[in-house]
């Protein structure tokens, strides 16, 4: 039987993935699955994997013929898994030897649905901690108690899908799955949903992810029209929120996220490309269009100066005209 399958998208990665796949095998055991999914890399990452398949202990590999992006990767993966135990890594990261079983161990020891973990963020030569944004460490909770206050930063911000591992009862209850084809931003829907539905949870101290920000191949690095897919991740979890049976409790936390992300790429919209740009603010206008209304005017009032006054000159923004694509 396998205990627990890990999930690693690849596309176009061939600097790093070897590193990646070392760190596999300082963490393979019997019982283990590593799933490489291949996302119609055009580089020399499938020869890589098929390398790896041979010679990695459990490798299991999977080529996209037609690339998807990293939620329909996921899924393939998800789909593919056997594990009793599922998590997730990407293809341009790697793992301290012995972390999965620690990780493994970890969750088999508090018997809930999900556990949440710290990361290492590695930006060139530099490292630094991030923690999961809740307090209690070890202690099995319920989920939906993690998503507020509104106004802090809280685990649903913290939308890792790699930060963790997750019973195999949650793909059985169609909670694992990521948004198919979602190019950017396909945790945050999936952390609301994980949060808003699973019964429980953990947070642990456990550090073993090394997680590369700043690969040039990266959706974060890249200003084209991909990045904008955070407009329909975002619409998503209101959508969904706003059918929550705790909604009016919900709603703000879900509203001032989303505004907060928008203010955000306005704020760097110098790395976009000219045409991404202007559709970046005549989208997220709409965007803002959208939300409660009544729920935005909170959110905007909570905010700092300087994001209240962009997001709310974008709001009176004019709507396009009929016909005209955004």
């Amino acid at each position: 039987m396998v205990k627990l399958s890990v999930i690693v998208p690849f596309y176009n990665v061939q600097q790093y993935a070897p590193d990646t796949l070392k760190s596999l095998r300082a963490n393979a055991r019997q019982d283990f699955e590593f799933i490489l999914v291949d996302d119609c890399s055009r580089d020399e990452t499938p020869d890589i994997l098929a390398r790896a398949e041979r010679e990695l202990p459990g490798a299991v590999y999977v080529r996209h013929e037609k690339n998807g992006g990293l939620a329909t990767a996921r899924n393939t993966g998800i789909d593919t898994a056997r594990g009793e135990y599922l998590t997730f890594l990407d293809g341009d990261d790697w793992l301290a030897p012995g972390y999965y079983e620690q990780l493994l161990s970890s969750i088999e020891g508090l018997g809930c649905d999900f556990v949440r973990t710290d990361h290492v963020q590695c930006t060139a030569r530099a490292r630094s901690v991030h923690r999961v944004p809740h307090g209690r460490r070890g202690v099995v909770l319920d989920p939906r108690d993690a998503i507020l206050p509104s106004d802090r930063s809280t685990s649903v911000d913290y939308a890792y899908a790699w930060a963790g591992i997750y019973h195999r009862r949650l793909v059985d209850r169609g909670l694992l799955h990521f948004t198919d084809g979602l190019r950017t931003a396909e945790d945050r829907p999936w952390i609301w949903k994980l949060h808003r539905e699973a019964e429980s949870f953990a947070t642990v101290g456990l550090l073993g992810v090394f997680y590369r920000r700043g690969v040039a191949s990266s959706l974060t690095q890249i200003g084209d029209v991909r990045q904008l897919d955070f407009i329909r991740a975002f619409d998503q979890v209101v959508a969904e929120t706003a059918e929550d049976r705790d909604a009016e409790k919900l709603l703000p936390k879900a509203v001032r996220t989303y505004c907060a992300i928008i203010s955000h790429h306005l704020g760097s919209i110098e790395r976009f490309e000219p045409a991404v740009a202007r559709k970046l603010k005549s989208m997220s206008a709409v965007a803002l269009r959208r939300m409660p209304q009544g729920v935005l005017d909170e959110a905007l009032d909570s905010m700092d100066v300087q994001r209240a006054t962009r997001l709310r000159r974008l709001r009176r923004r004019p709507a396009p005209a009929a016909g005209v694509a955004a």
